[in-house]
């Protein structure tokens, strides 16, 4: 098994029209991705086969795409159909092909999988309740200066809310909080108790009662997390990132908020998105310091019991960078106190 063997998103299906391309980066290959004549999304190695140019920045006619620098034309499989200097006289030559990669539309988003013959059974993450009725979802894109491992394990990291997100999501408390952890099938899966109402700035919202939260949080190989928060009837949310690697330094987070508020729903939206966004800014920010230190010092970290859910991601991660299957890994199941 190998990062390539997976799908990641390359962009929204709402942004990629019939006439325009999307230049994307994923595991260090430049993409462009445009719509054939018949709608599919198409991803082509973003390399012109004749003088090194970039295939993005061209346009898109009938489906096929027009190289900027000669105008050679490529079809949907990435074989060129046209070259201007040759006029009459083209010759479809074996080596006149655009590396193409396999795509997917699910979910609003568009996915691409760089491998040729991943192992089966590798589909894109499902979004929760995406689309569903009586369901909301916010949907924001950010980059961060770090890498995938390190921000999957931010998104699903309970102990630095209270320093990064004072006020807005949780505050210091020093509240015990009790956590079983569990590493199975290429997957972590978190189930928390006794949190009641350390929730910022919306508490009095989502929790007036004070009531035992059902929050969960899961891990999903190579680079899904999603957390869910169940306070009752209509109010319940789900924050699903999808983490996607451009370089070993650079990742493109997709991150949907999906809620369900009831008769709030529509009017949540700017406050779930303002929200949303302003705890991913403090983020950034953290990640890149983490990330600045990591190129300077490495990334030997003390660990603790509350990183039992960082020690598991990374076992996965490291397993699929070793070439190996992380559903073979040996299930494992801790339960952990720590405090907030």
């Amino acid at each position: 098994m190998r990062f390539e063997d997976f799908w990641y998103v390359v962009g929204l299906s709402e942004e990629l029209g019939q006439n325009n391309v999307l230049a994307r980066m994923v595991l260090g290959e430049w993409l462009a991705v445009f719509r054939g004549e018949d709608g599919e999304a198409i991803a082509l190695r973003d390399r012109c086969m004749h003088r090194n140019s970039r295939l993005s920045p061209g346009t898109v006619c009938a489906g096929k795409i027009h190289c900027p620098y000669h105008g050679w034309v490529y079809d949907k499989t990435g074989q060129v159909v046209a070259v201007p200097a040759e006029g009459d006289n083209l010759q479809k030559l074996p080596d006149r092909r655009a590396q193409k990669y396999a795509t997917k539309e699910q979910d609003g988003y568009i996915y691409v999988r760089l491998a040729d013959k991943p192992p089966a059974e590798l589909d894109p993450f499902p979004m929760p309740y995406y689309g569903k009725p009586g369901w909301e979802t916010v949907r924001v894109i950010n980059r961060f200066a770090n890498n995938v491992t390190n921000c999957a394990e931010n998104f699903i990291d309970i102990p630095h809310t209270v320093s990064v997100h004072p006020g807005i999501f949780r505050n210091p408390r020093q509240q015990k909080l009790e956590m079983t952890v569990e590493r199975r099938n290429g997957s972590v899966f978190v189930t928390y108790r006794n949190e009641t109402n350390n929730l910022g700035m919306w508490e009095k919202f989502l929790n007036r009662r004070g009531r035992e939260v059902h929050h969960t949080d899961s891990f999903h190989m190579p680079n899904i997390t999603s957390v869910e928060y169940d306070f009752g009837n209509h109010r319940r949310f789900f924050i699903t990132s999808q983490s996607i690697p451009e370089t070993d330094n650079s990742t493109l987070v997709y991150t949907d908020v999906t809620f369900n508020y009831g008769i709030w729903n529509k009017l949540a939206r700017p406050f779930v998105r303002w929200t949303a966004q302003k705890i991913i800014d403090q983020d950034i920010i953290i990640l890149g310091i983490q990330g600045e230190v990591i190129a300077k010092y490495g990334s030997q970290f003390a660990n603790t019991p509350a990183d039992t859910i960082h020690v598991f991601v990374e076992s996965i991660r490291h397993c699929i960078a070793a070439g190996e299957d992380p559903r073979k890994l040996p299930e494992i199941k801790r339960k952990v106190d720590f405090w907030v």
